[in-house]
């Protein structure tokens, strides 16, 4: 199939303009008249997962994190962005981002699937599409009380992490979660606005942890990366449903961190 085909799918089903204003999310380097054959999944595009696609023979990678982000007045070797740019080219490998029209449209449902959340709300509306509101972030109910100590171990399982940073008093008894991946911290007057007892999310500073707690809300940040990764076994299982003739891998599932204790 041709690499356009896929872009038309892709925002059939996650529309470009769901995405954030600031946001960079689409097409942003190839040829999309070129075959596609093999799908490569990751996060980020770093120099590991694009050596790790073009040695998996890909022809095409989708991110959700965008590579390029601002404008780039130049592409040569002589930064780091700009080697990655050559080195998608010289691959032949095609390069699609998509990143908060994916958090809108797929990431919220997802994350509070993972954290089986029932009788969900949507965290803050962006749009409303076909009769629906959608947004980032979901609101509901845990599938149990339990103390904020054993919500931080269920969240670990959930998302398969070795680590979360809990701000409150662990014998805190919660029932009404808030989820938003990656980083959420700018979201926390939805959060206290929703009644949430406790908040998953990622990038939580030393000040936002400390005031949410003083307002009633427990944190648990489970990292942008701990939140965020599942977006490729998503998107595989996906893209697999529609096109069966597709090769499809994913990068390497790996903490961009090492925690020494």
């Amino acid at each position: 199939m041709k690499v356009n085909e896929m872009f038309r799918w892709l925002e059939e089903n996650y529309p470009p303009s769901s995405a954030e204003d600031w946001d960079n999310v689409g097409f942003l380097v190839g040829d999309d008249t070129k075959e596609v054959r093999h799908v490569f999944l990751a996060l980020d595009l770093t120099a590991a997962a694009l050596e790790e696609a073009a040695a998996a023979g890909a022809d095409m990678i989708i991110t959700h994190h965008p590579m390029i982000f601002g404008g780039m007045k130049r592409i040569n070797n002589h930064d780091f962005l700009g080697r990655k740019v050559l080195s998608l080219i010289q691959h032949g490998i095609q390069y699609y981002a998509m990143h908060t029209n994916y958090d809108i449209l797929g990431m919220a449902e997802l994350s509070a699937d993972y954290l089986q959340l029932q009788d969900t709300t949507v965290l803050s509306v962006t749009e409303e599409r076909n009769g629906k509101y959608e947004g980032i972030g979901r609101v509901g109910r845990l599938p149990r009380r339990m103390t904020l100590r054993e919500c931080a171990e269920f969240v670990k399982t959930a998302f398969d992490i070795h680590d979360v940073k809990v701000y409150g008093d662990l014998g805190t008894e919660v029932e009404l979660a808030a989820v938003c991946t990656g980083s959420g911290k700018s979201l926390m007057k939805e959060v206290l606005a929703s009644g949430a007892q406790v908040y998953v999310t990622g990038d939580i500073d030393h000040h936002t942890g400390l005031d949410a707690v003083d307002q009633g809300v427990c944190l648990i940040d489970a990292g942008h990366y701990g939140t965020e990764y599942i977006f490729m076994d998503a998107m595989k299982k996906r893209i697999h449903d529609a096109f069966p003739e597709l090769q499809i891998s994913c990068a390497k599932v790996q903490e961009p961190y090492t925690l020494i204790v």
